[in-house]
Order: structure tokens, then C-alpha cells, then sequence
């Protein structure tokens, strides 16, 4: 805080004379919000001069005061940039700290610029236009995102791994599969935060403190100057209103347990024990006692985040949840929720394209994984059903045996002898053992969306394609 003694003055010059005396110091530490919403200086000034401009073309202020008050916007806009703008917390938030600055430049013009709106309806037109500006943002950082991703399946679209279910060797599938499923979840995410940037695209600037003004404004004009679709219809619900920043964080909050998936398989897969993939210097760190040590650390912090996304989600779910119309203080507390969450978003997204840019695969390890844990016994099961005319559930427990007998051999599926698979069942011919092969199971699954090389590679070049 700055100047103690002449702040609370300038609080009660913003009150216009309510009180008496300035709020005590907790009162004013509690009901000021200038230490975080000033991250939307940008969109303040952007909707004042908006503002300002209607209200001159529609006679409601002069030209000469709106070009005033104008011009000292972006002086005040530099010196914000510039580093300096004296933030006063007597001044409580953004739009009194902006337009108090504005009076000291131009003087008695900037007293008009508030006619016909409200604090209420300039808040959430600043705060729609800052998470507008950051779906706009996530929906960059995803698409990079994805491009990273499609460019690991496109490199391995043929490279055999193990397939996991209950973390356990299920059935052989492709490098490129299994990247490939990210980018189906990734773009979903995408399609999350262009839904909620279209729903969210209406203006509340001019719905003033929550009945409309009596004045003769444009909100279309307005509207369409700040590059929204319309103005909001209703103008209690245009100032009540937080939809936007929930879904925001209901879509951040999704698109973080995705990037919490994958920055798990990657601190599984890039452990001794895996050693699928190596991570790069850039996205690990070493140990202060273990020189041997390379730690996923890039990797385990986008796992955690979900924790503060979702918490930020839940927190304001839970502030609204039980507001009355139409604008009621507790919404101060939405910005630093989004915002939190929007930082460590953009973060993580970031981070998750740098890695997989950067990730080294090891095939040689992905194939031998593959070879092993029994991982081709399905394919078994399907020749049962398909040759010998095995009815599947029959097929599965031919099968099982044949497993077990395996185990009990030490040895894998391919490794038992003709002689050892027909003392299970008859049926069994030589031309088992081609299906027992990895290449030969991921090269069978050819259904639309199935792990075959041809499959995966299709799908590449359609996201390809979309993507452009």
C-alpha cells in the first residue's frame, strides 16, 4: 500500500461523499481486488474506449470529450505496459484505479466517461473479454499440442508396443495408436474451449448496474467494437452472469486430467524399469545425492496441476452457487480462481508440447515388451474362433490353458511347440503360429480406429488435414 494517509481521500472522492471516514484497514484489504484484477487493465481500457466512442456517436457526450478521454486511455494503457502506473489499493479495483488516473491526465472529460454503465457490467465485460483472449489461448496451445503428438505417431506409426489395461499386457498395439488416442482426447478439449468461446461471445456492456440506462446507447455498437457476436439479452443476467469462466474451467479442468494421463505414462515409461522412452536434459532434473538420477520432474509438475485446476473449478462453482441476482460481491472471487487456472494451463500445455517435441523412443524396448507377458493370446483366441470354428467362449478357455502351460514352461505363446498346443486341442495347425507374432496382430486390427499401421496412418492424415 502507498501513501496511507491520502488514500482513504481518494476512496471517498470515488464514493462521492457516502462516507464520512475511510474504511478501517481490514475493511479495505478485504474489498479491494486491485492486487489481482489488474491483469485486465487491457480489457478495461479497451471497453472504456469503446464506451466513450458510442457515447459520442450517439450524441451522448461531445467529440471533443470523447477524442479526450480517448487518447488519455492509451496514456494511461502506456504507462500500465511502461511499469509505471501507480496501482493505489484505496482505489479498490481496476476500473477506479484507471479511471482516477484518466482525471489526473484530462481532467474534468474523464468524469463523463461513466455515463450509461455500471462497475457491474464493466467487470464482466472485462473479465468475458480476459478468458475469451485465454480459450483463444488454450485453443493455440492445444493445436500445438496436437501437432506434437501426430508428429510421434506419424515417426512410429508402425512400431510395436504393448497394449495396457489394469496396467498389466493386454495386447500388442502401435507407438503411433497409442499417441494418436491423445490427440482424439486433446481435440476434444479444443472442441470444449471453441463451445464455451462461442457461448461466451456476447457483450453485458450496457446493461449497466443491473435494469439497462435510461440513456440512448448502442449496445450492438459496442458489441461489435469489442468483437463480440451481440450484446447479452438480459440485463440482470448480463451482470450476474459467470457461465463463461465455469466452462472455461470445467474445459481446463478436463484437458488437465488428459495432460495428467500422459505426463504419467511418461514418468512410467521413462523409469529404469520401462525405459520406453528417454526424456530430454530439458525436461529433467538430477538429484542432489543420486548422480545417476534423471528426474521426469517437467512431467510429475503437469501432473499436479490438475489438483489446482480443478480446485479453482470447485471454488467457484461453489461461490455461485447460491447467489441471488443479480451482482453480489462474492464474484469478486472468481478472477484469481480463472486466473490461477488459466496460468498453469497455459503452462502445461506448453511444457507437454516441449517434451514430446524433444521425447526419445526406444523402439527396440517397446518390441521386446510387446514380445512378451502373453500379449498376443487374444489373437489366439480369434484363430480358435475363426479356423477351428471354436465357439469364443470355448476359444478362450483353450486358450487360457495354453497360457498357463506357457507359464509353467517359463516361455512365451510363439515358443510352445505344435506338439504342446495340441495337447489342449486338436485343431491347432502350423499356421497358428503366424497370428502369435506381434507385427502380424497389430497388422490384423484393420476396423476403423483399430492399431494396424494403415489405420493409425489414415487417422494422421486426417487430423492433418483438419488441422490445416
Amino acid at each position: 500500500m502507498t501513501d496511507t494517509a491520502k488514500e482513504p481521500q481518494a476512496s471517498n472522492a470515488m464514493w462521492g461523499g457516502r462516507f464520512a471516514a475511510g474504511p478501517d484497514a481490514i475493511m479495505e484489504a478485504i474489498n479491494a481486488s486491485i492486487g489481482f484484477d489488474q491483469r485486465l487493465y487491457a480489457q478495461d481500457i479497451r471497453g472504456s474506449r469503446a464506451h466513450a466512442a458510442m457515447l459520442a456517436a450517439q450524441g451522448i457526450i461531445g467529440d471533443s470529450d470523447a477524442k479526450a478521454i480517448r487518447e488519455g486511455l492509451l496514456t494511461v494503457l502506456s504507462e500500465i505496459e511502461a511499469g509505471n502506473f501507480p496501482f493505489r489499493t484505496a482505489l479498490e479495483d481496476i476500473h477506479m484505479n484507471v479511471e482516477a488516473r484518466l482525471k489526473e491526465i484530462i481532467g474534468e472529460p474523464a468524469g463523463r466517461l461513466h455515463t450509461a454503465r455500471s462497475r457491474n457490467d464493466q467487470v464482466a465485460t472485462d473479465f468475458r473479454l480476459w478468458v475469451r483472449d485465454q480459450a483463444d489461448a488454450a485453443i493455440s496451445g492445444l493445436e500445438a499440442l496436437i501437432r506434437a503428438c501426430l508428429g510421434q505417431a506419424e515417426a512410429g506409426a508402425d512400431w510395436v508396443m504393448p497394449g495396457f489395461t489394469h496396467l498389466q499386457t493386454a495386447q500388442p498395439v502401435t507407438w503411433g495408436h497409442h499417441m494418436m488416442a491423445y490427440v482424439e482426447m486433446f481435440a476434444r478439449d479444443k472442441s470444449r474451449f471453441v463451445d464455451a468461446r462461442r457461448r461466451m461471445n456476447e457483450c453485458p456492456l450496457g446493461a449497466a448496474a443491473l435494469a439497462g440506462t435510461g440513456f440512448a446507447i448502442d449496445r450492438h455498437a459496442t458489441a461489435a467494437a469489442l468483437g463480440f457476436d451481440r450484446p447479452m439479452a438480459n440485463s440482470l443476467d448480463a451482470v450476474s452472469d459467470r457461465d463463461f469462466a465455469l466452462e472455461f474451467l470445467s474445459a481446463a479442468a478436463i484437458c488437465a486430467v488428459h495432460l495428467s494421463r500422459l505426463a504419467e505414462e511418461l514418468v512410467i515409461w521413462s523409469s529404469a524399469q520401462f525405459r520406453f522412452v528417454a526424456m530430454s536434459d530439458k525436461w529433467s532434473t538430477g538429484s542432489s545425492i543420486m548422480p545417476q538420477k534423471r528426474n521426469p520432474d517437467a512431467a510429475e509438475l503437469i501432473r499436479a496441476k490438475i489438483g489446482r485446476i480443478l480446485g479453482s473449478t470447485v471454488a467457484l462453482f461453489t461461490v455461485m452457487k447460491g447467489l441471488p441476482l443479480a451482482y453480489s460481491k462474492d464474484m469478486q472471487e472468481d478472477k484469481e480462481q480463472v486466473f490461477d487456472a488459466a496460468d498453469n494451463l497455459m503452462l502445461s500445455l506448453a511444457a507437454m508440447e516441449g517434451m514430446l517435441r524433444d521425447l526419445t523412443v526406444n523402439r527396440d524396448k517397446l518390441l521386446a515388451a510387446a514380445s512378451s507377458g502373453f500379449s498376443t493370446a487374444t489373437d489366439l483366441a480369434d484363430w480358435l474362433v475363426r479356423e477351428a470354428g471354436l465357439p469364443f467362449r470355448d476359444a478362450h478357455h483353450v486358450t487360457g490353458s495354453l497360457v498357463a502351460m506357457a507359464e509353467a514352461k517359463g516361455c512365451d505363446l510363439p515358443d510352445l511347440t505344435l506338439a504342446d498346443m495340441q495337447s489342449v486341442h486338436t485343431a491347432i495347425n502350423d499356421s497358428v503360429f503366424a497370428v502369435l507374432g506381434v507385427h502380424n496382430s497389430v497388422a490384423s486390427r484393420q476396423s476403423y480406429g483399430g492399431t494396424a499401421p494403415d489405420q493409425v496412418r489414415a487417422q494422421i492424415a486426417r487430423w492433418k488435414e483438419a488441422l490445416a
